[in-house]
């Protein structure tokens, strides 16, 4: 594979009946010594309320490529945060490993690369007394695969974009315009 520069990709996928726990990754892959690397070592530092992380298996299992994790939501929980750096944050060190084993990401100069992932954990999760831990493993998992073979794969490309303009709008957009 040619060397990596700026990649990015995102992906959704939705929580079982009754949960709050949708995932939807975006992802920025690149050379640490371009962009991408730049922007992960400004990442070093925390900003309150969005707390930021290596992504880490477990301990003492960084993943590689080095992945930085950040939330789009503002933390005020230290259950929020129990359910980002345990349940999500082995998550999406798992899929990042198993991106690895299937070919999705290069295995050849890893160390050359970065990834920056930030996370969406709906604020209810951490007060929801019945909580599916699984879903909310499976869907961060599941997201985390598809954003990065996305954003490898540079999907969807312009083509596609181009193609579905008037057939597929924001969910937000649902009774606010019509195409």
């Amino acid at each position: 594979m040619s060397e990596i520069w700026f990649r990015t990709g995102e992906a959704t996928v939705l929580a079982a009946e009754g949960q709050y726990t949708d995932a939807m990754p975006e992802v920025l892959i690149g050379s640490t010594r371009g962009p991408a690397g730049q922007a992960f070592a400004n990442m070093m530092g925390q900003v309150q309320g969005h707390t930021r992380m290596f992504v880490v298996r477990d301990l003492n299992q960084l993943v590689r490529p080095a992945t930085m994790m950040t939330t789009k939501a503002t933390i005020h929980t230290a259950e929020y945060v129990e359910l980002l750096g345990g349940v999500v944050q082995a998550a999406t060190g798992d899929a990042i490993v198993d991106c690895i084993i299937e070919g999705v990401l290069p295995k050849d100069g890893l160390d050359e690369l970065c990834m920056i992932i930030m996370i969406w954990l709906d604020p209810r999760c951490a007060d929801d007394p019945n909580l599916d831990r699984k879903d909310l493993y499976r869907t961060n998992y599941e997201a985390t695969k598809l954003a990065i073979s996305r954003a490898l794969k540079g999907e969807p490309t312009v083509e596609e974009l181009i193609a579905n303009r008037k057939t597929v709008k924001h969910y937000a957009l649902e009774d606010v315009i019509e195409y």
